[in-house]
Order: structure tokens, then sequence, then C-alpha cells
């Protein structure tokens, strides 16, 4: 058995080509449906299989981060049998997944987090605004560039308090801030195009996650979810700090802490998330658990700026990805 990371997704992962993806008869998505029923919300094999996307149905929070969070979980599942999992981790919401991958959650508790913070973001949203915007920190070829870095430093900084770093992914900075931010944000920072994408943009239906305009959401969940039963987790979890929780050293404390505290409140550096992987636990592979494959670059970009196994551009990440039969492996397309 190969020695795997797993990463889990976050709430950018569930598209038009992951509809269909909940099978019915699951054990996972028959319990899922039993907790959302108690919550009187709609079906998620429901919504999962509908005939047509819909971006104000699927991409919903209280819709879409659950959707992410089944289908994580039965990929997660999957690859622990066919894998030795040496460490996990995930993408913002995708630590929500982790937690209960690694065994720090049970399904239920971890399925009542997800879909709680879900719901208070989506209102914390609706009541005050705010939203995130993406902006590369990589030339064409994946390797970082710190005039693209100096950009967004720049931009924060003369937003007079209204925007803020929220993840560091990869060769991405997703920021965010009120509206009066994002407009700042969008306005001020350089267009570009990566790819055939042109930046700045704005990510659709996202909140101000991971920045001090979430408190009160922070707060709202410390007391809805105060019955939640973290423990050690069964393998090495490593969250949006780069912190290690160790079967052997974890605090269940500290994580209920973290969960609904700094998590909610400040910067998530997934990348940091990786290299620690990466460093101290050397896998042969990462593991991707769908849905789609939103993190496979954003991991490539990673190893290139480590200089993994003398890898320093896209190019070279490419060709030793299929040299290799995959360091990123993608669960789903």
């Amino acid at each position: 058995m190969s020695r795997v990371a797993i990463f889990c997704a976050g709430r950018g992962s569930y598209t038009e080509r992951a509809l269909r993806s909940l099978p019915p008869d699951h054990p996972f998505v028959a319990r899922a449906e039993e907790l959302r029923a108690e919550l009187d919300l709609q079906s998620l094999v429901s919504i999962d299989h509908a005939p047509k996307f819909d971006p104000k149905l699927h991409l919903a929070p209280a819709n879409v981060s659950p959707l992410i969070w089944l289908v994580t979980m039965m990929d997660a599942a999957g690859a622990s049998k066919l894998h030795d999992v040496v460490c996990v981790g995930g993408n913002s919401m995708g630590w929500y997944t982790a937690l209960a991958v690694a065994g720090a959650l049970g399904f239920d508790d971890g399925f009542r987090l997800v879909q709680e913070m879900a719901i208070l973001q989506q209102d914390s949203a609706s009541e005050s605004g705010g939203g995130q915007v993406i902006y590369p920190l990589v030339d064409d070829e994946w390797r970082p560039d710190a005039l693209k870095r100096a950009a967004v430093e720049a931009a924060i900084a003369s937003s007079n308090g209204a925007a803020f770093h929220s993840i560091d992914l990869g060769g991405y900075a997703v920021l965010a801030g009120t509206e009066a931010g994002i407009t700042h944000l969008l306005g001020t920072l350089p267009s570009l195009k990566l790819g055939s994408t042109t930046y700045p943009f704005r990510l659709m239906q996202h909140g101000p996650y991971h920045t001090p305009l979430c408190a009160s959401v922070a707060a709202a969940a410390r007391e809805r979810l105060a019955s939640l039963e973290f423990h050690r987790p069964s393998m090495t979890l490593i969250d949006g700090r780069g912190v290690r929780h160790t079967p052997w050293s974890a605090s269940p404390q500290e994580l209920r802490g973290y969960t609904l505290g700094a998590q909610i409140v400040e910067p998530y550096d997934f990348t940091s998330s990786v290299r620690v992987a990466l460093r101290e636990h050397a896998p042969e592979h990462i593991v991707l658990p769908g849905p789609g494959n939103s993190l496979g670059g954003v991991c490539g970009q990673v190893l290139i700026a480590e200089g993994w196994a003398g890898i320093r551009s896209r190019t070279e990440f490419v060709a030793a990805h299929e040299r290799d039969s995959g360091i990123v492996l993608s669960m789903r397309r």
C-alpha cells in the first residue's frame, strides 16, 4: 500500500459535472438525508439529482457544503481502504470534512458541523454582505511571482481595513472583505490572465470567510455546536495553520477551540498544510477526494514552490506526474 496524504476539497469544488454524485442507497447518504429531514431541509439527493445545474440551488451554502462533505467522505473512505493514509487536511470548509475523515468527529457530529456552519455563514452573508476575490500569485509555469504578491499586499493595505487575507491557496491568494472592500480589490488589483482565466474575480456565493468579519458566526457556532463531541483523531490532522494534531498528542479541547474560533476568523493557510504534510510525512502521493479536482493544480503549485523531487515548473510537474503514475491523485474529474 502506498503512503498518501488526503486533502479534502472546499466550497468551490461542486460544479455541474458533480451532479448525480450521491447514490441514494449509500449508508452515508441515507443517514445524511435523515439528519437533513430533522432540520426540515430539502433532500440532498433531490438537489444532487436535479435535471440541470442551478447555481442558486446548488451553490447556496446550506446545500453545497453538505453535498461536498458527503462526496468527500465517501471518496476518503474508499481511499483509506486502498492506501496507508499518513495524514489528512483540507481547504477551508474541507477542514470540517478532515475532522470526520480522521475520526476527530463522528459522522453525525461531522455532518452537524458542516450543515450548521453553512447555515450560519449563509445567514450572516445575507445580512451583512461581503465576499471573496481570487488572484494568482504565480506565472504561467506556476512559479511564485513576487510582483503579483506585492500587488495583493498593496491592495489590502490601501483598503482602509475593508479587505483581508482569507486563504493562502497554493498559487492563489483568496482575499475577502466587506462590499466596499470587494469593490476596492476588484478595482485596485491589476487585471491579468493566467491560462484562459482573467483575474481578479469574485467567487460566487462566498462570504468573507476566515476574517474578523465572521466573528458573529464564530460566536453563534460556539453556542449552537456546544454539544459536538471532539475526540483524538485516529490519524494525523493538519489544520489551516500547518499545526499537526496526532493520535498521540491531539487535544479534543484544542480541536474544538480552533474549529469554532481561529479557523473561522483568521486566514486559512492551505499552502502550509500541504507543505507540512510533505516535509513531515513524505507521502508517495497526495490523494484528492471529490467532488471535482479543484485542488489538483493548487497542490502542484505547492510542490513547485517546495522544489519537491526537483520539480520547479508546471512543465516539470506534468512530466513527473505522468512518469510517476500521478504524484497528485484526483479521485474525480
